[in-house]
């Protein structure tokens, strides 16, 4: 009896073996007959897992991965907080899996792994850095490791600055090497641009580098960041900039160098339309610019004083430092600009005051005076300067 009973016990599980095989292969079956070979979805409303399954072993993880649709569909959370997440180079499909279970961004790490292994996901996941939410489903996390996150860096650029003063700042922040950057600069040529479009044949890029905030990427060329700095000049300038310079028989180029000036001379906004007017009066009855921040950029780096920009600059210098961008000794314009100007010196340039006035002195923090004479000049030299 007990033989009898377990050959009876063996052929019910063959007939039960056999019937889910049937019911599987039936399935699959029915799946790939009636599929449109593009896409098919977990439940209904949800996303496109790709493609129908194409085998038993499929199917039986389509089969599973229907049965858990809700659990794919959901996120783990509705925060949406942003989690940063990396995949390291080399790294499994099931180790970031087990990853994202431990950081709490899917429930299941076996069966993110299968939704991914059956989407064919897992064999396209990218090292690299990623920024993820809780409140992501498994679909969009997928697609989302897919592609990393570029490195950057940010890097502000102050206004005013010359270019050796960026080239420093570059470094030490450990953006690039300035030293690199300054040959590109001072040899003007790497990076072509429509805003160049007057610049004298062999100047630098001093002037045209915009200072702005600018998202970089990690070890970027010194070419990138000066392509982006004009581009970023260009959009800022308004559409008539070139029909306003000529009307006062200035280039671009003039415009930006006059712009260079009043950005080291102004501290207030309200004064730049009144200082650039004044460098614009001053050209256009020919006198000497006698701009003290055109001395302070011939003079260059001051190991004494750890300055790129001397202060103050005495009387004496005013007349021995040789140099063309010297305007006490050069009438005009200097050779070019000497620093980096805003977008607030370069409109105050394009729509100066309308003034009189060819005189200013500092007093103060930062604040100036202005006078049409120069023997209303001189009084307001003695009167706030004590001279």
């Amino acid at each position: 009896m007990t033989i009898i009973r377990y050959i009876f016990r063996f052929i019910f599980f063959l007939v039960g073996l056999a019937a889910i095989v049937t019911i599987l292969g039936v399935g699959f079956v029915m799946v790939r007959n009636t599929s449109t070979g593009t896409s098919i979805t977990l439940a209904e409303g949800a996303p496109s897992v790709g493609h129908a399954p194409k085998d038993p072993e499929e199917f039986a993880i389509y089969v599973m991965l229907q049965s858990r649709a809700d659990e794919i569909n959901s996120p783990v959370s509705d925060d949406p907080t942003e989690v940063e997440f990396t995949i390291e180079q080399g790294e499994s499909a099931l180790a970031v899996a087990q990853k994202l279970q431990q950081a709490g961004l899917v429930s299941d790490a076996n069966l993110f792994r299968q939704f991914l292994r059956y989407n064919q996901l897992d064999s396209s996941l990218e090292a690299g850095d990623y920024v993820l939410r809780r409140n992501m489903n498994m679909m969009e996390i997928g697609q989302a490791l897919q592609k990393a996150i570029a490195k950057e860096v940010v890097v502000t650029i102050p206004e005013g600055w010359r270019a050796e003063e960026i080239a420093d700042m570059l470094t030490e922040e450990g953006v690039m090497d300035g030293d690199a950057f300054l040959q590109v600069v001072r040899d003007g040529t790497a990076v072509s641009s429509n805003i160049l479009f007057d610049r004298p044949s062999g100047k630098s890029y001093e002037g045209y580098l915009f200072p702005d905030t600018y998202r970089l990427p990690e070890n970027g060329s010194p070419e990138d960041l000066i392509q982006r700095m004009l581009n970023n000049l260009a959009s800022k300038l308004p559409t008539d900039a070139i029909e306003k310079a000529s009307r006062r028989g200035l280039k671009l180029y003039d415009v930006l160098t006059v712009a260079s000036i009043v950005e080291r001379e102004a501290v207030f906004d309200d004064e730049r339309p009144i200082i650039a007017s004044v460098y614009l009066n001053r050209l256009q009855q020919g006198m000497y610019l006698q701009a003290d921040p055109t001395v302070q950029y011939a003079m260059g780096y001051q190991p004494d004083s750890d300055q790129w920009w001397k202060t103050p600059v005495t009387l004496d210098e005013y007349s021995t430092v040789d140099s063309p961008y010297n305007t006490y000794l050069n009438p005009g314009l200097p050779p070019g600009p000497i620093c980096n100007p805003g977008i607030d010196s370069i409109l105050a340039v394009l729509n100066p005051a309308d003034t009189n006035y060819l005189f200013f002195v500092a007093y103060g923090e930062g604040r100036h005076v202005f006078a049409e004479t120069y023997e209303e000049h001189e009084k307001n030299v003695a009167v706030y300067q004590g001279q």
